[in-house]
């Protein structure tokens, strides 16, 4: 029989994977063209030329155990170095490559930083809506996610309770921004006021609580929007970056961590890290993707495709009635849903073989999540039937 602390993950099992299944089955039964999946984030758009070019000189250029081999816990240094030098540019920092280590994608990366910071029962904070498998991640550590109630204005996070429920067992706080499951970005005037409430926090109670902010999405943005880099605004800042979105790699898992030397306990941390992703079994980041990152730092996905998609979907569902908040990042729309029960409505859009995953996966019941990283065609067979879905809900 499998764990007991396994047992719970079973049933908690994540609903926008169980979503992928469905639509699978259905696409089986109904065709493929027939079958209209919004429930997963996996990237649409091709990766730029860049990566392709890159794998080739790599695989063309260098020897076989230069590309597969072992190397530090944290990653080529070389490459390390790039990509510090890469966002000293952009942001105006000074890391090195001692601040940077390559992971197994923005999760294997957050389970590295949870293995290093959590005691049992320590807490970790995040703002609803969330990431539904930060659950996971921290109770796989044996933490205890706290989570802050949905601000369902505008989706900044609700500060004032969050500055309520920072307890002397707070550790981290994790937010994402843009956002998933809402595509909001977290404003700059939202960043100062909680970077002020973790400094009060830390001096009331005499303890480190690291911010980290989950940056899977920071490179897809519209309209010119800007995503403020936290480590410039709270010294025990860690950022998680992944290239799955930006260069549309999902599957090849691929990312970093950046440690400021301003973060409580730095040389504590780095050497922790590298222990922990040891210990998980990861090793090292993915030998050939890390030199092909450091070499498409300035590459970018077509993002006008995403752009296309959500102007189209949010154009259409707000002239049916439907509310939601514009998405200013990301590839996700987070909609009221039309009637109260947000599974009931997600298994009324199913029977007309929409695939969508209701709020409730991300702490934020009576919504709903609509991901659309899809064809354009995707989203024109779909629109007739969310009419008819909020139609019969009057």
């Amino acid at each position: 029989m499998i764990s007991k602390q396994m047992q719970k993950q079973v049933e908690g099992s994540s609903l926008i994977r169980a979503m992928f299944e469905e639509g699978k089955k259905l696409a089986a039964i109904y065709g493929a063209e027939n079958v209209y999946d919004f429930s997963l984030g996996n990237p649409s758009v091709e990766p730029p030329e860049e990566v392709k070019d890159a794998i080739i000189e790599i695989l063309n250029t260098e020897g076989a155990m230069g590309i597969h081999g072992y190397m530090n816990n944290s990653g080529y240094e070389d490459v390390r170095k790039t990509i510090a030098d890469s966002i000293n540019e952009k942001f105006g920092t000074s890391f090195t490559d001692k601040n940077i280590i390559m992971t197994v994608g923005a999760a294997g990366g957050l389970n590295v930083l949870f293995k290093t910071l959590l005691n049992p029962g320590d807490e970790v904070m995040t703002f609803a809506p969330f990431f539904g498998e930060y659950r996971g991640y921290v109770s796989n550590y044996l933490g205890e996610l706290v989570v802050v109630s949905p601000n369902t204005v505008d989706f900044q996070p609700n500060l004032d309770e969050f500055k309520t429920k920072i307890t002397p067992k707070t550790k981290a706080v994790i937010i994402n921004s843009p956002n998933n499951p809402t595509g909001v970005i977290y404003s700059e005037e939202t960043i100062i006021k909680l970077s002020e409430i973790l400094r009060e926090k830390q001096k009331e109670f005499g303890t480190d609580i690291y911010l980290i902010s989950d940056e899977p999405y920071r490179e897809l943005v519209y309209d010119n929007a800007e995503v403020p880099y936290l480590t410039k605004y709270y010294a025990n800042t860690i950022v998680g970056y992944s290239f799955s979105k930006s260069l549309s790699l999902p599957g090849e898992r691929i990312g970093y961590l950046v440690v400021p030397d301003e973060a409580a306990d730095f040389e504590n941390l780095i050497l922790a890290a590298n222990i922990a992703t040891r210990i998980l079994g990861y090793v090292n980041a993915p030998s050939l993707f890390q030199r092909v990152v450091a070499k498409c730092l300035t590459a970018k996905v077509d993002i006008e495709t995403y752009n296309r998609n959500r102007e189209l979907l949010y154009n259409g569902l707000t002239s049916y009635g439907y509310q939601c908040v514009k998405p200013e990042g990301a590839f996700y729309m987070f909609v009221k849903a039309p009637i109260a029960d947000d599974v009931k409505f997600c298994d009324q859009a199913k029977e007309k073989n929409i695939l969508i995953v209701p709020g409730s996966a991300f702490g934020c019941p009576g919504y709903v999540r609509i991901a659309y990283c899809v064809a354009h065609k995707t989203i024109q067979g779909a629109l007739p039937g969310f009419k008819a879905l909020i139609e019969a809900s009057k």
